[in-house]
């Protein structure tokens, strides 16, 4: 106010502004009170969640030890170091807040929680710590540098770097600097003078922040163990004999594997023909057995695994050759076991005994292709194509073979972002304003690219916006403007087509979903 004599109206109208300015500070602090029990309420259910998810995962990984121990064993062992440091800190903070709110009546009555002498007494002894305040603070550090250790010496090393840096950020207690840029305990800094809900929602983060650390570690964990599964390197046919054919009077030599080449996975018992077979190497059961007659002959069976407290029974039936003379051709999708529309598919085709010039592959769409026995093939209508092979044997007789192969159709795009993220993702509005929107095939065999020429694209509480080529419009980035963190925005009706092949209908672009950060 300015200085000097005022005249009795002017310090009537002085005073009635510092008591509409008082008033102002009282709402506010109501309202702020308010929106942090809303926040601990939402960090509670969120916390219950995270705590079912990750009881899931630990009980599966233990049940997937006890199946597969060579794959999962150690694994389990580390998970549950983690998880026990994680049981005992989670228990020691609910302790903790049980004693700050001891003498609240209406726990849910945020506004009634303003007071600091609940957190100041319980954390503080004038100038030091309080035995409370020292015990948090040792659980804090104790639960930081365990995890570390425990991460560091864990089997999967690699995958937990990144995850052991979170750590030491999320439970970093080293001294803060204040607002004046003076060093301060972090206990005091954390705790000091605060409101009694405020500290709640405080310990209620840190325990997500414990949730978080066994999710990371989980998903670190199984993620590791499922890129090696699905390595292609790991892959191989079902039937691997150890020549193209067989002549009549030998032994058939070969293995049967399980689709993916794993040594670690190991049935519990192979059947092949009505006899057990013992000799097992990499995941595979070897053969070795008389051929029998000329012609085809079948190969029946099971492969037994153990899971949980059931059996899984894989059954075997498959059929191979057993021949004289050549007298079929070799035919296999270099790709799958099928072909796809809307695609060139690539087709190795060959004749024991048969040169390539003196073979004749016809089938619908399909035209040679350069070097031996490769053709591509692509296929029209219907659900299956036959492929028809002649070869003329050194003899002078000719031999002919059909195979059918099944026709798929190209399987739907996603919506992505980044060239490799999506399904749900998480992304703040700044990033998603400037990005690209484009569709991918995941996991599909063949690299196709992509073209999109528009989109939808819904906030929440806001119209759904349409957009003409792959970037946000000014309309779209207005509704995202709107956006709060955690909200869910939608990307869909992705318009697509196959670069250099707009004639083929892809089927509908599933969405992708972002969950805003900030």
């Amino acid at each position: 106010m300015a200085g000097g004599k005022l005249s009795p109206r002017q310090k009537m109208i002085n005073l009635m502004y510092l008591v509409f300015i008082a008033m102002l500070a009282m709402n506010m602090s109501k309202q702020v009170l308010s929106a942090f029990g809303f926040m601990n309420e939402k960090l509670t259910t969120s916390n219950v969640t995270a705590n079912d998810k990750n009881s899931a995962t630990y009980a599966s990984l233990a049940t997937k030890a006890t199946d597969q121990p060579d794959k999962f064993s150690d694994l389990n062992k580390d998970a549950q170091k983690v998880q026990a440091l994680s049981l005992e800190f989670n228990s020691f903070i609910d302790k903790v807040k049980e004693d700050l709110t001891a003498k609240v009546e209406d726990k849910t009555n945020y506004e009634t929680m303003d007071g600091t002498d609940q957190g100041n007494t319980y954390f503080f002894a004038g100038e030091k710590n309080s035995p409370n305040g020292q015990a948090f603070l040792d659980k804090v550090n104790n639960y930081r540098t365990k995890v570390v250790d425990a991460l560091k010496n864990a089997q999967k090393k690699k995958e937990f770097e990144g995850i052991i840096s979170s750590v030491k950020n999320r439970f970093d207690t080293s001294d803060q600097k204040t607002r004046d840029g003076v060093e301060q305990p972090w206990l005091r800094n954390r705790y000091e003078e605060f409101p009694l809900i405020t500290t709640i929602t405080n310990l209620s983060q840190i325990q997500a922040d414990i949730k978080t650390t066994e999710a990371e570690m989980l998903s670190a964990m199984v993620q590791g163990q499922l890129e090696s599964d699905v390595s292609m390197t790991n892959y191989t046919t079902i039937l691997v004999p150890e020549t193209a054919a067989t002549l009549q009077g030998s032994n058939f030599k070969g293995k049967i594997v399980l689709g993916r080449y794993d040594a670690s996975l190991k049935p519990t018992k192979v059947i092949i023909n009505g006899k057990e077979i013992t000799n097992i190497k990499d995941g595979g059961a070897v053969l070795d057995f008389p051929a029998g007659n000329v012609g085809e002959n079948e190969i029946k069976g099971e492969f037994v695994f153990k899971e949980g407290d059931s059996l899984v029974r894989l059954p075997i039936n498959s059929t191979y050759a057993v021949v004289a003379k050549p007298n079929g051709a070799v035919i296999s999708a270099d790709k799958m076991n099928v072909v796809y529309r809307g695609v060139q598919n690539p087709i190795t085709i060959s004749m024991p005994g048969v040169p390539d010039n003196a073979i004749k592959a016809n089938a619908p769409g399909m035209r040679k292709s350069k070097g031996v026995g490769k053709y591509m093939i692509s296929p029209g209508k219907g659900r299956e194509v036959n492929i028809r092979v002649t070869g003329k044997l050194p003899t002078g007789e000719s031999v002919t073979s059909n195979q059918k192969f099944r026709i798929k159709d190209i399987p739907a795009p996603m919506a992505a972002v980044r060239g490799s993220q999506w399904g749900t993702i998480k992304m703040p509005k700044s990033s998603l304003q400037k990005v690209r929107v484009g569709a991918i095939l995941a996991d599909f065999v063949f690299d196709l690219k992509i073209n999109v020429s528009g989109f939808s694209i819904k906030v929440p509480g806001r119209p759904t916006v349409k957009v003409s080529g792959t970037r946000l419009n000014a309309a779209a980035i207005r509704a995202l403007s709107k956006a709060r963190p955690g909200d869910m925005v939608s990307i869909f009706d992705v318009k697509a087509s196959i670069s250099g092949n707009s004639g083929y209908y892809l089927k509908k672009v599933g969405p992708l979903n972002i969950t805003i950060t900030n």
